[in-house]
């Protein structure tokens, strides 16, 4: 993936389970897992071809994260009306509460 689809780690609300994390240094991508708090880090595991390898992971601090690896950018700006149109779907369906 290019540089440019990632953004700097400025707080800690980036870190989200399911995030792409790259080293700023290194091609290699991560997923992000959930943070252990007996650990005091969060869990990442190897990302290759949209395909996240469970039997290998690696904690790192959030200081780590922050100052040697960026996340892939999100879009925010995605219209309300497209996410309550695939709720609305689901309802449909009588899989949504």
């Amino acid at each position: 993936m290019k540089n440019n689809l990632f953004a700097p780690i400025k707080d800690a609300y980036q870190l989200v389970q399911g995030a792409k994390i790259k080293g700023i240094k290194h091609e290699e991508i991560f997923e992000l897992g959930s943070y252990d708090p007996n650990k005091r880090g969060y869990t990442i595991y190897p990302y290759e071809d949209g395909v996240k390898f469970d039997d290998f992971s690696i904690i790192v601090s959030e200081k780590e994260l922050k100052n040697h690896y960026v996340i892939e950018g999100i879009n925010v700006n995605m219209p309300i009306s497209s996410t309550t149109q695939n709720t609305d779907n689901f309802r449909r369906l009588g899989m949504a509460s």
